[in-house]
Formats: C-alpha cells, structure tokens, sequence
C-alpha cells in the first residue's frame, strides 16, 4: 500500500473517531461521519441499519438517499446483502450488484446509472461479541477492476469504532430511562397536593423544588415574585399559586404590563371615571377592583416606566388607589403575584427600576428554570402536547423513540414555548401518525432556532456595569503547555506567548475579563461601551462568554483572559452544561 495511500486511510480513521467523540447522538455523528466518508473517498451512497430486539434491521441513518428510499430500509436476518453479512458477521464484496442474486436493489441503487457497473461493500457493526448492524457503501466500478481491499479495511475500522459509539450510546439511553422510571415513581409517591397543580408538567429535580416552593407560599397573601427566561410557563405558574390559595373560588386577573403604553395601563389597572379623557363615556373598573378579594398577576414587571413605578409603590403601600379623572381612594383586598425575565438586581444598580419597588415586590422569589434544566420532563411534557394536539384536530399521531431522542437532545432557547410550537407544527407537516426523526428540520440543518442558541438574549444574561469577580478555587497546579493546535489558538511558535499568559499558566486565579486599570487613558470610553456587556455574576460571565464565542471553550478563555484548563474547571464547578451543535 502506497505511503499517501496509507495517510489518507489514517487521516479517516482519525477524523470519523472525533466526530463520534462529540456527542452521544449517535444519529447525528454517524451522519456527520458518513458524509465525510462519501466526500473522501469518491463513494456514491452509504448507509447504516441497526437491528432491533427481534434481529429486524431498519436505517438508523443515510447519505446519498432520498427520505423515500430511506423509508425502505428494511431487511430482515439473512435477508438479501445486508441480512446475510448480519446474520454471518463476515464482511461482503460485490464487484457488479446487477450480477449478484442476493442483492434486492430495495433503494434503486442499481437503476441509477445505467451501464455501468456499481460495486457493493458491506461489512458488519459489531461491539461486545454481537452485531448490532450493517455499514453499507455502493460506488461506481467501470472497468470492473478495482480491487477493494483498502475499502474494505477502512469499512471494517469505521464500522468498530461505530460500534463503540453505538454501544455506548445504548447504556446511556438505558440508564437515562431508568432514572426517568425511578422520578415518575416517586413522584406519584408523593401524591397529595401536587396533583392539584393543572396544566403543569414536571417530575424534574428543579421543578420538584418548584412545586415544593408553590406549595408553601399558595395558603399566605404573601406578594409572589415568579423569575425566568420567556417561555417557562411564568403565568401557568401563577394560576397553579392562585388555584392552591384559600382565593381559589375568587378571579384571577392578569395583566401583560409590557403590551400596554403607560397611560392605558394605569387605566387598565386602576379603571377611569366618566369624562376623565376623550372617549371615557363611562365609569369602568380596573383589574385591581375586578381582582378584589382574588389574585392580581403583573407580567413583565420589569418593562414598566420609572413614573409608573411610583405609582405602583405606592398601591401596594396603602391598598388603596384612585381612579384616572376621579379623587375617592378604592381600596383593594388583592393577592398579587408579578413576574418578570428581566435582570432586576441589575436595573436597580443602573437606575432603570426603582430600589424601594423592587424591595416591596421581592418578598418570594421563585426561580423557574429553562426546559434545557429539565430535561427529564421534555418526554412527558411533548407527550401532553401531542395528545392535545390530536383532540383538538382528530387525529393518533404519536413519536417514535427517536423522535423522541430528537427532542430532549435539542437546547430549546424558547423554552416550553417553543416545544409546543415544534410539537403542533411537526404534526401538522408530518406525513403519516408515526413521528420520525426525520420529520424534524434539525434532522437536515434546517434548525429554525438554532440561531437564537449563542445569542445574548434580553432575558437571559443581561450586560451590567458590575465590578469584575474573578474565578474562585482554580488548581493551582500547573497545566501542561498546549500546542496553539490544541486550544484553537492562532499562536506562532517561532514567539513566546505574553506574560500574563504565563502567570496564568501558574495556577493562580485570574478573572473573568481584564482589568480597566489595565486599558490605556485613551480607551476610557472604549471600556465604558465594554462595560455594559459584562455579566453580573461569576457563572453568568461563563454563559456571557460561551455565547459570545458560539460555545467554543478555547476562544471563551481567551475572551475572559484564563486557560482553556482554566475555563474547564470553572465549566463544570458551576454545572453548565456545554452546548453542541
């Protein structure tokens, strides 16, 4: 074998081991590597079939095929090329598949061109002393005197390390179902009030503690402050408050603050006399006296103005307002609970909300958390969808398991909002009641939000003027020089890297982002702009950083000026959990 034949090989086998080495979706890896494959190797289509409990093998994934041709990949043991190389778990050559009695052209491999003859390897995925599968590749074979040694060598190393992959996968898939089986166990065991709570879904950690928290402060009149990004169910929330409370038989009333300009909210809230302004033909009640002796919900808190601010501050100091155009105090018997995704302790420091407020409305604060904190309830959570889905619209759609793989691997930066979205619209388009994963536009980089994923968003982590906090409880054993190669650097090696790069490199701790004494006169105004995109906390400026850089550890280190080892640490000290896209 030729030496540059001998690197090319090499070079295979080492990018298709990364690429399976990034994630444990091996639908999206097998995918990824398989097209690498197609592309080096001047192949003309690939595919893999796995093998179910009942040894029958359907596509796992494919490149080079159509959905519908996909669709038919379906063999059973001994059936056909494919069966035969599972059910003997010896690998097959077939110079001409015209030729071959066995082969069942089930994909129309062999009308495509028309002749000229085309070649067939298949070689089996094996792992832990069994087959699991089927690697497949075709390609063109002219004069029909190719020899197909070196592919086939390069098939039977693939398919191994496929099968580790697959393997692997399979034990993380069988554990993360019984740890799922173990929560919906306990929590029926807990039974009692929590099942009052309607239209919430959750058996998650967080939101056990969610519920728990619901549980304590529904019976008091305690003000309520409900935190999370958009779309983590703030106002479901409120109403399973309210449903709980001794006000349960009394209205709940919400208002969205952001939606309304400043004069028609205060008219919405706190009603109009007659003849108080053009068009005010009558007396009207706002939604605090229709919220009397029930539960007033304030959403968007956060978006409201500075003057209105005051003139909320002082209704909930007195439980008393006046009416627009009239002078008689109305007071007002109201349960309030507000919500709001914006950084609140960070619009006090930077004078956009008023300190007094924001002491008078966070007496309870709950912390919603984001569907990506959750992921053990996106199963449940899309099923209910779904099954709501099909009464509304008389339908039996329902997923399949990888389908349902498909939607707790994805980041959701919309959080329950945008699930449901996806459910509706998913079974909508989709062709028949089985839902594949194929039926999602993930599953062809046709992500409609993967966009929103490394943005900073207004409700996430929000810029603030902060002093800088450095990264705390670094090892202070010293790392290992990393070639530029390792850590994505662009660093020459014919220099020495800076200085403080090295002290770094020490062990000692460094922070988040440099310092503004170390900036020049002349960039005052330059750091002033910078100032603002700076997170407030140690574990938001990770998530500040990371978003900054599309999720790249190396290029976030030398963002916040630290050690990619550095930044690892910190990664998991603070349990974030790295995206891949």
């Amino acid at each position: 074998m030729q030496p540059h034949l001998v690197r090319r090989e090499l070079d295979a086998v080492y990018e298709v081991s990364k690429t399976l080495a990034t994630s444990l979706d091996v639908h999206k890896t097998f995918r990824e590597a398989l097209n690498y494959l197609l592309h080096a190797f001047d192949w003309r289509r690939t595919f893999v079939v796995v093998a179910d409990a009942e040894n029958k093998l359907s596509g796992m994934c494919a490149i080079g095929l159509t959905q519908a041709e996909q669709q038919r990949l379906h063999f059973e043991s001994g059936e056909g090329i494919v069966g035969h190389v599972y059910a003997s778990g010896v690998p097959a050559t077939v110079p001409d598949v015209r030729a071959e009695p066995l082969f069942l052209n089930r994909t129309g491999g062999a009308d495509q061109s028309p002749g000229i003859p085309v070649a067939m390897l298949a070689t089996p995925i094996r792992a832990d002393h069994r087959t699991l599968g089927v690697l497949v590749i075709d390609c063109l074979n002219p004069d029909e005197r190719r020899v197909f040694a070196d592919d086939l060598r390069l098939l039977r190393m693939v398919a191994t390390l496929m099968g580790q992959a697959l393997l692997l996968h399979r034990g993380v898939a069988a554990a993360h179902e019984t740890l799922q089986d173990e929560t919906r166990r306990m929590h029926k065991a807990l039974g009692g009030q929590r099942a009052k709570i309607e239209q919430v879904v959750g058996v998650s950690t967080p939101m056990l503690k969610v519920f728990e928290q619901i549980e304590q402060v529904a019976p008091s009149r305690t003000t309520v402050l409900l935190r999370g990004e958009s779309g983590t169910g703030k106002e479901v929330m409120a109403r399973a408050i309210h449903s709980l409370s001794p006000r349960a038989k009394e209205a709940f009333v919400g208002v969205n603050c952001a939606a309304l300009t400043e004069s028609l909210l205060e008219s919405e809230l706190f009603g109009h006399e007659k003849g108080a302004f053009t068009g005010a033909q009558g007396q009207r009640k706002g939604r605090f006296e229709m919220a009397h002796g029930g539960t007033l919900f304030l959403d968007e808190i956060g978006d409201i103005s500075a003057s209105f601010q005051a003139k909320l501050l002082r209704v909930l100091q007195e439980r008393s307002f006046e009416r627009v155009g009239g002078g008689a105090p109305v007071k007002v018997d109201v349960r309030l609970i507000l919500a709001t995704n914006r950084n609140l302790e960070r619009m006090v420091q930077a004078g956009e909300f008023r300190a007094d407020l924001y002491y008078r409305i966070n007496v309870v604060s709950i912390q919603l958390p984001p569907l990506r904190e959750r992921r053990e309830d996106i199963p449940a959570m899309a099923q209910h969808f779904l099954e709501r889905f099909n009464r509304e619209n008389a339908k039996a759609a329902k997923f399949s398991p990888e389908a349902m793989r498909v939607l707790a691997s994805c980041y959701w930066p919309g959080n329950v909002r945008e699930l449901e979205n996806c459910v509706e619209r998913t079974a909508t388009m989709a062709g028949n009641d089985v839902i594949t994963d194929l039926a999602f536009p993930c599953r062809e980089n046709r992500c409609l939000t993967q966009v929103l994923h490394h943005i900073e968003r207004e409700d996430a982590v929000r810029p603030s003027r902060l002093a800088e906090i450095p990264i705390t409880e670094i090892p202070t054993a010293p790392p290992p020089r990393q070639p530029a190669y390792f850590s994505g650097g662009d660093a020459d090696p014919g220099h020495s890297r800076p200085a403080d790069l090295d002290a770094q490199d020490s062990g000692f701790s460094a922070p988040l982002a440099p310092s503004a004494g170390a900036e020049p006169a002349g960039a005052a105004a330059t750091s002033a702009a910078r100032a603002d995109d700076k997170p407030e906390g140690e574990r938001e400026r990770l998530i500040w950083a990371m978003e900054r850089c599309g999720w790249v550890q190396a290029k976030a280190a030398r963002l916040l000026k630290i050690t990619p080892r550095q930044m690892g640490y910190a990664l998991q000290k603070h349990g974030i959990e790295v995206r891949k896209f």
